[in-house]
């Protein structure tokens, strides 16, 4: 876990709570958000790349408690019409 700080200088530091020490100093604004967007790009490619489930399992999974099951099936149906 980790939080971030605004400098006195008035930039930002990343303190990390595991470490229990400073991890990056000296950001901008837009550095601190690129340094985010970069890991959040990282992530979705190790989830792409290694973590898909099949669609059937989104099917199977399905439990009506937040969805009404014709609400689901409706999604589904968009679901599997192809994009043109």
């Amino acid at each position: 876990m980790s939080f971030i700080s605004r400098q006195p200088n008035g930039l930002l530091c990343r303190f990390s709570t595991v470490t229990d020490t400073v991890t990056d100093y000296n950001m901008t604004d837009e550095e601190y958000i690129e340094m985010c967007a970069r890991k959040a790009r990282e992530e979705a490619v190790r989830t792409l790349q290694s973590s898909l489930q099949p669609f059937a399992q989104v099917e199977k999974s399905f439990v009506p408690v937040n969805m009404s099951k014709r609400e689901f099936n409706r999604i589904l149906k968009l679901m599997k019409t192809p994009k043109q």
